[in-house]
């Protein structure tokens, strides 16, 4: 460093980067992954999520977690927009995810008609 400008650039250099890896401000696609969820296609649900995601070029974050005890809903997958409520869909089908994906991943309108749960923010 010669100046305090060079530092006062690197500061806000460091800051943007630091913004641009902070997960908040991404989607997040959570996969309900416990034993009831990978009988009733979970796995597939998570495959078909990940490949609708690269495929439209989205930039989220895809988790997985264990049984939160709606096994009749199975597969469950929750999608958090930042600073949205966290929305569950349940009693998926393959060809549900690219709608999800589309609808509110991307344009940010929940699917009413697969959406069994809201948890707010």
């Amino acid at each position: 460093m010669k100046s305090l400008e060079e530092l006062r650039q690197l500061r806000d250099k460091v800051e943007k980067e630091m913004k641009m890896r902070d997960e908040s401000n991404r989607p997040e696609i959570i996969i309900g992954m416990g034993t009831c969820g990978i009988a009733a296609g979970a796995r597939e649900i998570l495959q078909a999520v990940l490949a609708e995601l690269e495929k439209r070029d989205v930039d989220a974050k895809v988790t997985q977690t264990g049984c939160i005890g709606m096994c009749e809903r199975e597969p469950l997958l929750d999608v958090k927009m930042p600073g949205k409520d966290r929305i569950t869909y349940g009693n998926l089908k393959l060809n549900d995810v690219k709608r999800i994906i589309t609808e509110h991943v991307i344009n940010e309108n929940i699917v009413q008609e697969l959406a069994i749960a809201r948890m707010d923010n």
